[in-house]
């Protein structure tokens, strides 16, 4: 393939390619600029861990916004979720196994509540949402009046959001100074991804799918393998792969492998491609409301939990703008505005350009006026390369 050839195929699926771009150009820019800070071992293992409750609620987002839906609400039943484990593990003494499934049943619930109105009454999603967002920060308030912020003693769900997992292949002989089990880990990640990639370029194949030519997808073989290979070595070098990003990756491929591989994940993104055509094809619009709000509620918990066991508390405050980074990062990582499109894997992807901003901008000594700017002019020229590249497509 020549280089002409090349460019047209990234324009032609410029849409695939570039949230990866952006993120190669963001660590390159940030690399220089903080003297290599930013790509070292420490603060890999750092942001990817900040990115971790960002990244399970963007991914419930992203189906949200799939299905031409929004969900305000996101962001305080999070943090008001994360005060109710707080407050069952410090005053009710429940144990861990016991308090993470009953919060993540709660937040089922909690999404199916806002989802009720949406799906059976046909209220727009913003005003039900935007409800749900005033009450649950009503009920953090509430739950948080006397104590104020609730210090979290537990040592094993405070583990969840700052432990590694351990090495259980340590050894003195072979790569002394790295997580041998991290460094596993990521070998069999890249093997996963190259069957996957390979097993769904065949069966579009088989139904004659447009693919990409045959040497442009050896490339994106390669490219995606050699930086799952580089990240897992920089965590290796650290303390291994963290609690939270074996969770966070956990849901991502859970999410990625109900989206692209069962009826449910087609009933989806059919209702976002066109809900009245989906009802008329025999799909019930209405429960697939109920299924991913009621996912987007459940993946709120989980986000709440992770935040709540990475500051060892709960504060009064948790949640704050949460449903806005989430937002944020669906749209960056590839979502369309206009319902329909959008990846489970993109929403991650996105996640991690929205936080490296964040992190890159504070190692910079940016001040934190300046880096809401940033992020906004960032947010915007995803939205419009949104718009711009669906109007190349539909010519």
């Amino acid at each position: 393939m020549t280089i002409k050839d090349l460019r047209t195929e990234l324009r032609k699926h410029i849409r695939d390619y570039g949230m990866f771009i952006a993120l190669f150009f963001i660590f390159v820019i940030f690399s220089i600029t903080t003297d290599g800070v930013f790509v070292s071992s420490r603060n890999i293992s750092n942001l990817l861990n900040q990115t971790g409750y960002i990244a399970v609620i963007a991914v419930g987002m992203t189906l949200i916004i799939v299905i031409r839906h929004i969900d305000l609400s996101v962001g305080f039943l999070s943090g008001f979720l994360g005060a109710v484990a707080a407050i069952a593990l410090v005053y009710w003494n429940l144990p861990v196994v016991v308090v993470i499934p009953l919060i993540l049943l709660l937040g089922v619930v909690a999404g199916l509540i806002t989802g009720y109105p949406v799906a059976n009454l046909g209220i727009p999603a913003f005003v039900a949402s935007l409800a749900g967002w005033l009450i649950y920060r009503g009920a953090l308030l509430l739950v948080t009046l006397n104590t104020g912020t609730i210090v979290i003693p537990n040592a094993a769900f405070n583990a969840i959001g700052n432990g590694f997992i351990p090495d259980l292949l340590a050894s003195d002989w072979l790569l002394p100074n790295s997580h041998k089990l991290t460094l596993l880990l990521g070998i069999l990640t890249i093997v996963w991804y190259v069957i996957s990639a390979l097993s769904s370029r065949r069966s579009k194949q088989e139904y004659n799918f447009e693919v990409l030519p045959t040497d442009l997808f050896i490339l994106q073989l390669v490219f995606v393998s050699a930086l799952i290979g580089v990240v897992t070595w920089v965590l290796a070098g650290y303390n291994g792969m963290s609690w939270t990003l074996v969770i966070v990756l956990l849901v991502v491929a859970v999410y990625s492998f109900v989206t692209n591989r069962t009826v449910l994940g087609r009933h989806i993104y059919a209702v976002g491609g066109n809900p009245e055509a989906a009802e008329l094809s025999g799909i019930s619009v209405r429960k697939i409301t109920f299924v991913v709000f009621g996912s987007m509620g459940m993946l709120s918990a989980l986000s709440g939990i992770l935040f709540a066991s990475r500051l060892q508390s709960a504060t009064t405050t948790a949640g704050t703008l949460l449903e806005l980074d989430a937002i944020a990062a669906a749209y960056i990582g590839g979502v369309s505005a206009a319902g329909g499109v959008g990846s489970v894997v993109g929403s991650l992807v996105g996640a991690i350009v929205y936080t490296s901003l964040t992190s890159g901008m504070n190692l910079m000594g940016i001040d934190i006026s300046s880096q809401y700017i940033v992020r906004g002019a960032v947010l915007a020229m995803a939205v419009i390369f949104d718009v711009t590249t669906r109007k190349i497509g539909s010519k």
